[in-house]
C-alpha cells in the first residue's frame, strides 16, 4: 500500500513537472489595462512592461523590487525613459525583496492608484507563481492580465520554480 501511494506521489510530481516545463505561459497580446506592473529579477521584464507603456496599452506602470540603491535618474537613463514618462507614469517600488513582498507591494500600490485591471510582466518560467501570489494579495475586482516574458531557462531553473510553486501553493492552502 506505502508503495502504490509513493508510486502515486511521484507520478503526479513528475506530470506535474512535464506540464509546468511544456505548457510555460506566453506573451499577452493588445489587452488594455489601467496599469502594468514589472517585477525586477529577470532580463526582458522591464523593456516588455516600458514597452506597454509606451504602446498605450497601460497608463501607469509600477516596478516591484528595485534595489534600494537605484536613484531614479539611473533607472531613467539605463532603460531611455524620459523625465516626462518618469514623473507622470512610472513608480519605483523599493519595499519588495522576493514574489510574496512584489504582491504586497502592488497590492499597497494598486489600492493607492484606484487600479481595477493590471498587467502582470514577468518571466514566464515565474509568472504562475506571482500571478498565484497576487491572486492572493489583491482584491477580488482588480483584473489581472499574464503577460509573461519567454525565456531559455535551464533545468535547475525550471526544477527550483516548480518547487517553489508548489511550497507557495501549500502555503495559500494553510492561509486559507
Amino acid at each position: 500500500m506505502i508503495r502504490r501511494a509513493i508510486s502515486l506521489a511521484v507520478l503526479v510530481w513528475a506530470l506535474g513537472f512535464l506540464w509546468f516545463v511544456v505548457f510555460l505561459p506566453r506573451p499577452s497580446q493588445g489587452v488594455k489595462t489601467d496599469a502594468v506592473i514589472a517585477l525586477t529579477g529577470g532580463p526582458g521584464r522591464i523593456a516588455r512592461g516600458l514597452a506597454v507603456l509606451d504602446r498605450g496599452l497601460a497608463k501607469k506602470m509600477l516596478v516591484s523590487g528595485v534595489d534600494k540603491e537605484v536613484r531614479p535618474q539611473e533607472f531613467a537613463a539605463q532603460f531611455g525613459v524620459s523625465p516626462k514618462t518618469m514623473a507622470c507614469c512610472v513608480t519605483l517600488g523599493f519595499a519588495a525583496v522576493d514574489t510574496r513582498s512584489n504582491a504586497s507591494e502592488t497590492a499597497k500600490w494598486v489600492a493607492q492608484n484606484e487600479v481595477r485591471s493590471l498587467r502582470l510582466v514577468t518571466t514566464d518560467w515565474h509568472m504562475r507563481r506571482a500571478a498565484a501570489e497576487l491572486d492572493r494579495t489583491l482584491p477580488d475586482h482588480v483584473t489581472v492580465i499574464r503577460d509573461a516574458v519567454p525565456s531559455q531557462p535551464d533545468l535547475g531553473t525550471l526544477f527550483l520554480e516548480y518547487h517553489k510553486l508548489i511550497a507557495s501553493r501549500a502555503a495559500g492552502m494553510v492561509d486559507l
